[in-house]
This record gives C-alpha cells, sequence and structure tokens, in this order.
C-alpha cells in the first residue's frame, strides 16, 4: 500500500511565458526546499537539450520548410522569427501601444498572423517549453520516481488580460500536453517571491508598495498594501493593475534605429554590423549603463572604415554615455508615466512608500535611478534574482496550492477591474420601464423586464477564500432539458459613467456562458410548479458560487446547500 508521502508527491513545474523571453523552474513536493530554475536550453548545434546557459530563453518560434519546430536559441540570429505572438491571445489589445511600440518595430520580426495564428504559436511553444521541462525532470530525478509522480503546471498570465484571453493560454497550456494547469497573475507571481526575499524587519502592517514588472516587451504595475505578518505575510490590492510595451526590447530596436541612421546602414551587407553590434549593445551595453558619470562604451561594427566624425575606429563606434542614454529615454520615460498614473490611483489613504523593482529591466540601474529622481521621496528597491522572480514566485504559489504549510506569502484580496453582472426578470412598470423592453413570461402571465443585476462593482474588493454566490431562478417545461446557460457580462466603465440598468444595452460586454447541468441534482428535489399558462415547469432557486482566483475564476453549483461540483464555463 502506499503511504500518504508517496500519495502526495507531486513535481510541480512552473513556466513565466513571458512576452520576450519565457523561465522554467520546478521541485517537488516532497523537497520544498531545493527549488530549481532551469539554466541550460538547446542551441542549433547542441546534442539533447542543454547547449546554452540563460536564466530565460527566447519567446520565438521559426517553422522549418517541413513544418518542423525551432525555438528560442535554436533559431540563428540572423533568421526570421516569430515573436510576441504571446500579446494575440488578448483581442482587446489590454497594453498600452506605446510609442516606442509604434516607431520601432523588429526587423526581424515576421508580422502577426504570418502563416499561423496566435493559438498555433502559443501552443507550439509551450509543447517545447514542456517537452525541454520534461528532459531536465528525466536528467534530475530517478526513472521510476518520474514515471510513477504526477506533474502540475503553474503557468503565468498578464492580471490586465481578459478572462477570456488566460482562458486560451489556460486551453494552449493542455493542448501542450501539460495536463493539470494552475494558472497564476505575474505581477502576484513577483510580488510573492519578492517580498519572500525581503528583509522581514523591513516591512511593516500598513505598509503600500509598488510592484514594478519590468520586461522585455511590457511592464506591469500594481500596488499592494500589507495586511498583516503572521503567520504568513499578508498583502491586498490597493488598485487595478495597469501595463504597457515599454520593455527593454525596444531599448534594443532604438539603438538599432540609431545605428542605421548615423551610420548609413541601409544594405544587406550592413544586416551583419547590425547584428553584432545589436548583441554587444543587448548583453553588456544595456545591462552595465548607470548613467552616471563619464561612461564610455565600445560598440564591434566589423568591416566599417575608420571615421574620427562617427567616432568610429578600427571596427569600434565609441559610444558616450549621453548617447546611450538618448537610447534609453524614449522608453524610461514611458515606464515612468505608467508609474505615476498607478501612484494617482492609489492616492487614497496612506501614501505608496516603496516602489519594488522585479524582471529583467527592473535589474537596469539606469532606470532604477530615473524612478528615483521622478519619485524622490519614495524608496525604489530591486528584487533579488530580478529576472527570474516571477517564475520563482510562481513556483510558490504552486507549492502553497497543494502544500498549504509552504505558504509564505498571500495575496488575501483583489481588486475588481470591471463591473460584473446578469440579467435578472422583474415585472414590468408602465410608469417606470420603457414599454419597448417589456416582453411576456408565460410562465407568471405577466409582462417582464430585463434589468442588470452587477453583484461586482468595478473596483470592489474580493477575497479568494470568500466565494460570491449568486441566487438563479430556473423555469422551464417538464419535458425541456435540465441545463441552465447564463451568461455573465462586464463592464469597464472607462469614464466613470455608472453601469448599464438595462440588459438590452450595448454597453453590457458578454464575458463568459455557464453552463450548469441540473441533472446532477436528484429529480425528487427538483420542484414543479403549474404555470399561468396550464403548463408544468420545473422551478427552482439555485446558487451560483464564484470563486476569483489569481487568475481564474471558478464556478460551482449549489442547489439546497449542497455543492455540486464545477460548471462548465464558456468565455466569449
Amino acid at each position: 500500500m502506499a503511504t500518504s508521502l508517496e500519495v502526495d508527491r507531486k513535481i510541480l513545474v512552473a513556466i513565466d511565458f513571458g512576452t520576450t523571453y519565457s523561465a522554467i523552474a520546478w521541485t517537488q513536493t516532497r523537497r520544498p526546499d531545493v527549488q530549481e530554475v532551469v539554466t541550460l536550453w538547446p542551441t542549433p548545434f547542441s546534442q539533447g537539450n542543454e547547449g546554452y546557459s540563460s536564466d530565460k530563453v527566447p519567446t520565438e518560434l521559426q517553422y522549418d520548410v517541413d513544418g518542423a519546430v525551432k525555438w528560442g536559441f535554436q533559431i540563428l540570429e540572423s533568421q526570421h522569427r516569430h515573436q510576441l505572438f504571446k500579446l494575440e491571445l488578448d483581442e482587446s489589445r489590454r497594453y498600452k501601444k506605446t510609442t516606442v511600440a509604434q516607431n520601432f518595430p523588429d526587423p526581424k520580426a515576421l508580422p502577426p498572423g504570418y502563416n499561423t495564428t496566435g493559438e498555433k504559436l502559443i501552443t507550439d511553444y509551450l509543447t517545447a517549453l514542456r517537452k525541454h521541462a520534461d528532459q531536465i525532470l528525466r536528467n534530475k530525478i530517478p526513472v521510476s520516481a518520474f514515471a510513477s509522480t504526477p506533474i502540475e503546471y503553474v503557468v503565468t498570465v498578464p492580471a490586465v488580460w481578459s478572462d477570456s484571453a488566460k482562458a486560451k493560454t489556460k486551453l494552449a497550456a493542455e493542448r501542450a500536453g501539460m495536463g493539470k494547469v494552475h494558472m497564476v497573475a505575474e505581477p502576484e507571481a513577483g510580488a510573492v517571491y519578492a517580498l519572500h526575499a525581503l528583509h522581514p524587519h523591513t516591512i511593516n502592517v500598513g505598509d503600500k508598495f509598488m510592484l514594478v514588472d519590468a520586461g522585455g516587451g511590457t511592464v506591469d504595475v500594481i500596488t499592494y498594501e500589507v495586511k498583516g505578518l503572521q503567520p504568513m505575510l499578508q498583502v491586498a490590492e490597493v488598485t487595478s493593475g495597469s501595463g504597457a510595451l515599454c520593455g527593454s526590447s525596444f531599448i534594443n530596436q532604438c539603438f538599432q534605429n540609431s545605428l542605421k541612421t548615423n551610420l548609413s546602414l541601409d544594405t544587406e551587407s550592413d544586416d551583419e554590423v547590425l547584428e553584432e553590434a545589436t548583441e554587444r549593445f543587448d548583453r553588456v551595453i544595456k545591462r552595465s549603463f548607470a548613467g552616471v558619470g563619464n561612461e564610455e562604451f565600445q560598440v564591434p561594427v566589423p568591416g566599417m572604415r575608420d571615421n574620427a566624425a562617427k567616432g568610429i575606429r578600427r571596427g569600434k563606434l565609441r559610444m558616450t554615455g549621453d548617447e546611450v542614454e538618448a537610447i534609453f529615454k524614449p522608453v524610461v520615460q514611458e515606464t515612468i508615466a505608467l508609474i505615476r498614473d498607478q501612484i494617482n490611483a492609489a492616492a487614497a489613504g496612506s501614501p505608496v512608500s516603496t516602489i519594488l523593482l522585479v524582471g529583467g529591466f527592473g535589474q537596469s540601474q539606469y532606470l532604477r535611478s530615473q524612478i528615483k529622481a521622478s519619485f524622490a521621496n519614495m524608496k525604489v528597491m530591486q528584487s533579488p534574482q530580478s529576472w527570474t522572480a516571477v517564475v520563482r514566485g510562481a513556483l510558490m504559489m504552486g507549492l502553497a496550492s497543494t502544500s498549504p504549510q509552504h505558504e509564505s506569502v498571500r495575496i488575501t484580496a483583489r481588486k475588481a477591474r470591471k463591473y460584473y453582472g446578469h440579467s435578472l426578470h422583474e415585472k414590468f412598470y408602465g410608469t417606470r420601464h420603457p414599454q419597448h423592453l417589456k416582453w411576456w413570461n408565460k410562465f407568471e402571465g405577466e409582462h417582464r423586464i430585463s434589468v442588470m443585476d452587477w453583484f461586482v462593482e468595478k473596483n470592489a474588493v474580493v477575497h479568494e477564500e470568500n466565494p460570491l454566490r449568486k441566487s438563479i431562478v430556473f423555469t422551464a417545461e417538464v419535458n425541456k432539458p435540465l441545463t441552465v446557460r447564463t451568461t455573465i457580462f462586464a463592464f469597464a466603465d472607462i469614464g466613470n459613467t455608472g453601469a448599464p440598468v438595462y440588459f438590452n444595452d450595448d454597453r453590457n460586454i458578454p464575458l463568459v456562458t455557464v453552463h450548469a447541468d441540473l441533472n446532477r441534482i436528484p429529480k425528487h428535489l427538483i420542484p414543479t410548479k403549474r404555470g399561468r399558462d396550464g403548463k408544468m415547469y420545473y422551478h427552482l432557486n439555485f446558487e451560483l458560487e464564484i470563486t476569483f482566483l489569481s487568475a481564474f475564476t471558478k464556478y460551482e453549483l449549489i442547489y439546497d446547500g449542497k455543492n455540486y461540483g464545477p460548471v462548465h464555463a464558456e468565455y466569449v
């Protein structure tokens, strides 16, 4: 007989599916103290799965003529590739398209939808990550243990994404062979790790801090308040998060644009110059630039003739700190504007005291100094292991969900980003309601009108441990199927005008259709009643229990106090 330890044993794999770079980390529930970040990745010339050493791998794909997939570091520097395809899942494009994103596209990036779809790109890329994780685990864990131990995956998604985009990501992960998938919000994962890594004596109840997840493609910001320190650190959202396309990859593109303009690079023979210069800029200059003193950098420009006026000598271009700063500034200014908007949104009550940076771009000393200069009254801190903070935090969140005794940081409350509600039918009164919206109800034998019941208001506080229950009345002729389709709507209220009153309003955006199978309820417990039209009807009042998780909403059927399990949610 298996022991309880053997039954409970799991392998957890966290995937930080990033816009420009992605990461993998893993642990075992029986050895939660051992948490590893994958640092070896396949290259075009490596044998097997190990070749290039890096904490992350590029979120890039390429298809051979025969359809074979190349991904990450397997793609040669000179080859075109699919990039930024993660953003194709969110049709609402919730990320603000910044000036730098519009002005500096990557010349090697294939256009969106080129020869394939965003869903296929994401599924193929996640499949590559899953296969690589499997191979890493096979090399680290005994064969018998690997074969007998269930694997669960934790996948990150942007907090600002729609529920539909998050559901598509989960479906892509399942199609990639990941089996049971937990979804967590990227900034929450970053916050969990960054706060865990901070010295406990620097944190007090009531402190407000802003988490800035500055990555390669996007920057996300969200503000939290410390609510408790024991038995674990407890924090709650102060405002809804926001994000923009102003990550560090756009600095590379600004650099390339500057080089093309200043050195007149416009032919195919110049591609090698641009590639080598950009590689040096990305791996050395961008990471070391601090914007202090008399900084000076050398950029390789092979084959270029000496030109004292342009600073070229012996195949190297001299760049001053001022010139590098001019390349950084457009991107950094977009990030600072995003932070300023978030500070203004969180202004009620005590002020934000600390800005906490995570992500690859979050490691930049220049970014930190510019944020500090713009918000001099706040502490600006960089998380340890900043580039991998999100994947490490995602692993911690997955571990906490499967083994609660290991939880060290908990997000206790979140802010609703929209109004959420469904329609109710109430009696029509000609003196109160619009005539053209009335309809005849055969069961009640009277005119009715459909109004909106907004059960969650925008900016309302929702708690994961306190699910919301909504009462729903089901009426159907006794010979009809016992299946309820309830559509939940969302209203963003961008102009703060208040939510619509009536169901027939174009501003009500369908979010998800919940299919509840009432056949789970024993037939003898379902009441019947004769309608005003003389027919017999099923007529019961059940509840829909709604739990708002980190990056996923769970719906369950409740009747007469008993939970009949999850219901199917079909996102629009």
